[in-house]
């Protein structure tokens, strides 16, 4: 049921109202006496916090509704208002006939495995709480809760010293309006684009890639802005573009922060598909990283150590544990618009991280764990065990490079990602990876 980043899927298939009234009830039926619930701008998301709330209200569970709200926004809102669990309804960056349901603690932090498992199985076997007839909980509205985000991304900033600082924000017709407002608090010239919350996503796919962010990137380029901001339809994610509008590469941006933030024996929370760029900027620092499964919830489990300073994953999800567990898109935006007004330009900053030749591919299979089992197989065969890790999937390692197959937490593919310090080798560690799940899809 609970994929890397919670439940999602196609409403009306994966993703229905008795599915959403179950994940109430099944909330609400742990050690629950109140829950915060919200939601991104998608439409389905209307009717499935009305029954996400009305499964926690029928097992006595008292109900606190953001609205609509960013995922960050709603993560940091459980603990503050004294509540035991949140849950939003998003789909992030997946297409506008999916949605979801992503389940919080107080710390700020998703559901971790042992937890997904135990409302898995309190739905599997129908096991409610449920209270009697006069033991319905209360649902009361929260109007502040953006507001009250606005004001700890302020104070977890300062200010931005440059007061002409000029920044580009495309929220993707999204839920991020936070990061716009906490920018313009900051003293940030904001120009927003696709700015009104549609959870059709008219202007461009949620998913803020390259691609997909061309729009913003020729903005950028075109006029005088220092920098360009994106989110995701529920802004947990950030990625950025320059002032000559290139689109920094996740790993690029994950080395930054965490440059910023690590000092002499602090570690830095990345996944396995993390490229090696990071190790090599933080080693001058006496800093190094911290591998974890692919997926927020696990960077963030990780990022839980008091010497983790900063977790982040390429895709654009980024936590600073001082400040949640949850990544949020809005204070990443935050920070890196202080690093520009104090550096004077992102292009510099970027170009001052060398890279590495990485590739990564997708393979779609009709059935990954079968094809990931035998993968396993093989590369046990072929490999001594001190060269290869089961983190999450196979990543094998090498002198000059490495190479990763892991299965898609939330889709029918298996991903593949290989890195090496020269092109042609990578271009060869690439070829054995895609060899390997060839060779297991056959079988």
């Amino acid at each position: 049921m609970f994929g890397t980043s919670g439940i999602r899927g196609p409403v009306g298939d994966v993703v229905t109202g008795e599915l959403g009234l179950a994940v109430g009830r099944a909330v609400a039926s742990g050690d629950v006496d109140r829950i915060v619930v919200g939601r991104d701008p998608r439409d389905s998301g209307r009717w499935l916090l009305d029954v996400v709330a009305a499964g926690a209200r029928e097992c006595g569970t008292d109900v606190i509704d953001a609205g609509m709200v960013a995922t960050p926004t709603l993560a940091r809102s459980v603990g503050r208002e004294g509540a035991d669990s949140g849950v939003v309804v998003t789909a992030s960056h997946n297409p506008p006939e999916d949605n979801g349901l992503k389940l919080w603690n107080p710390s700020g932090q998703a559901f971790d495995a042992a937890q997904a498992t135990e409302i898995e199985k309190r739905i599997g076997e129908g096991e409610y709480a449920l209270g009697g007839w006069d033991e319905g909980g209360d649902r009361t509205m929260i109007e502040d809760a953006t507001e009250r985000h606005v004001d700890a991304l302020v104070e977890a900033v300062g200010s931005i010293d440059d007061g002409d600082l000029s920044v580009v924000v495309d929220l993707g017709n999204g839920a991020g309006g936070v990061a716009v407002t906490a920018l313009e608090r900051l003293g940030c010239e904001v120009e927003v684009m696709n700015g009104e919350p549609d959870g059709s996503f008219p202007n461009r796919p949620s998913e803020p890639t390259a691609e997909n962010c061309r729009t913003l990137r020729e903005r950028v380029a075109e006029t005088d802005a220092d920098l360009g901001i994106a989110h995701d339809g529920d802004a947990d994610r950030m990625r950025a573009a320059t002032e000559s509008g290139r689109y920094p590469d996740g790993d690029v941006l994950l080395a930054l922060f965490a440059r910023e933030a690590a000092g002499e024996g602090d570690r830095v929370a990345a996944p396995v598909d993390t490229s090696l760029a990071v190790e090599d900027a933080l080693e001058p620092l006496g800093a190094s990283v911290t591998y974890t499964p692919v997926g927020d919830v696990h960077v963030a489990e990780r990022a839980r150590e008091p010497d983790v300073v900063f977790g982040g994953e390429p895709s654009g999800a980024w936590i600073w544990p001082a400040e949640t567990l949850c990544p949020d898109g809005p204070l990443a935006a935050c920070k890196l618009a202080s690093m520009v007004a104090r550096e004077g330009s992102l292009d510099a900053l970027v170009d001052g991280v060398p890279t590495l030749p990485l590739r990564r591919a997708n393979v779609e299979v009709a059935e990954k764990e079968t094809v990931m089992e035998r993968v396993r197989d093989r590369v046990e065969r072929e490999y001594d065990s001190e060269r290869f890790t089961t983190l999450d999937g196979i990543r094998v390692s090498f002198d000059d490079g490495w190479f990763l197959i892991r299965a898609s937490g939330t889709q029918p593919l298996v991903r593949v990602t290989a890195e090496a310090r020269e092109d042609d080798r990578t271009e060869e560690l690439l070829d054995i990876a895609e060899g390997f799940v060839a060779d297991a899809t056959v079988e």
